[in-house]
């Protein structure tokens, strides 16, 4: 099963979206836009930049655990990934957006 993008307004009014893998888990996580374009922007940024590896921030924080950011040709983060308990965990989180972005389809749900 394909991946795919959800777009969604949060509760205080901002749109978002996250990339879900094809088992349903998400992914990866964007910032909040103030409009509905932004948003759609941003997924499509996610798509063109998902497959360059060169685009990943990885990190690990204080507490060991490690999660990634997605950023475009201009430095800015794109989308955030979860935690993971591992770099190995975060590295397939990195292979997953590479591999679900590209082709995911969406899912607008801010009828």
């Amino acid at each position: 099963m394909a991946g795919k993008f959800e777009l969604y307004k949060d509760k205080a009014g901002e749109f978002r979206f996250r990339l879900k893998a094809g088992n349903g888990e998400n992914i990866l996580a964007s910032e909040g836009y103030n409009d509905k374009s932004g948003a759609e922007n941003g997924i499509a940024s996610v798509r063109k930049n998902a497959p360059d590896d060169a685009r990943y921030e990885r990190k690990e924080g204080a507490n060991g655990k490690h999660h990634f950011n997605l950023k475009a040709a201009n430095h800015q983060v794109i989308g955030s990934s979860q935690m993971y308990e591992s770099a190995s965990g975060m590295e397939g989180g990195i292979e997953s957006v590479k591999n679900n972005a590209p082709d995911a389809t969406l899912d607008d749900q801010t009828g």
